[in-house]
């Protein structure tokens, strides 16, 4: 029995062929402007009923004072990072400020039941298939997008890629990929149950995005 196997085996060894995996080329640049960009990532988001609004750099927190109290979101998360800090500092009024700021075993039924809503920022966008791409780390924990009912995400403009491969060459992650990347495309949805689509099933019923221009 031995022998036999050993014979199998060596004609196994024999018959090996040496395989070189073919070479890809990366897809071509878009290259669209900024304005393009913004507005094919807008197109693509909406498609998705998902939200999104270009506001001035300085004014998000303006849009913030103004749309929160009116669409009844008032116990709002935020990280402990410069988003968290700078809306910490102001008391708006109709908005109650929270922030992560303590391990999750200490108030996991708040987070689950009680927020409104989780302000993040985006460390970029894909504007091909409309995509946030988020790096969580301690100042913005991956719960903050993934379990309110509302998710709102800052987006540079100029942090607006045209494709996947153009934003992973850029943010040059063969060298430094992050261990922790959330590609979001919208509000979560499923349709498993009945093969009809539901939204915010496993997730944020919304999802908006605030386009800082």
């Amino acid at each position: 029995m031995s022998e036999a196997r050993d014979n199998i085996l060596k004609r196994l060894r024999g018959n090996r062929v040496s395989y070189q995996p073919p070479r890809r080329e990366a897809p071509p640049a878009r290259d669209w402007s900024v304005a393009q960009r913004i507005e094919h990532f807008t197109q693509c988001q909406r498609a998705v009923h998902g939200e999104v609004h270009r506001v001035p750099r300085q004014q998000w927190i303006n849009w913030l004072a103004v749309e929160l109290p009116k669409r009844g979101l008032q116990r709002t998360l935020t990280g402990t990072g410069e988003i968290g800090e700078q809306l910490a500092k102001l008391a708006i009024r109709g908005i109650d400020l929270c922030r992560y700021d303590s391990g999750i075993e200490t108030w996991k039924s708040e987070l689950f039941s009680g927020i409104d809503v989780a302000i993040t920022s985006a460390r970029c966008g894909i504007a091909e298939t409309g995509s946030l791409v988020l790096w969580p780390d301690p100042d913005e924990p991956r719960l903050m997008s993934l379990v309110p009912p509302v998710h709102i995400a800052l987006l540079e403009a100029d942090s607006l890629y045209d494709t996947f491969a153009q934003m992973i060459e850029a943010e040059n992650w063969s060298q430094c990929m992050p261990t922790n990347a959330l590609l979001i495309s919208g509000p979560s949805k499923t349709a498993d149950i009945e093969q009809t689509l539901a939204y915010g099933i496993h997730g944020p019923k919304q999802l908006i995005t605030l386009i800082l221009v």
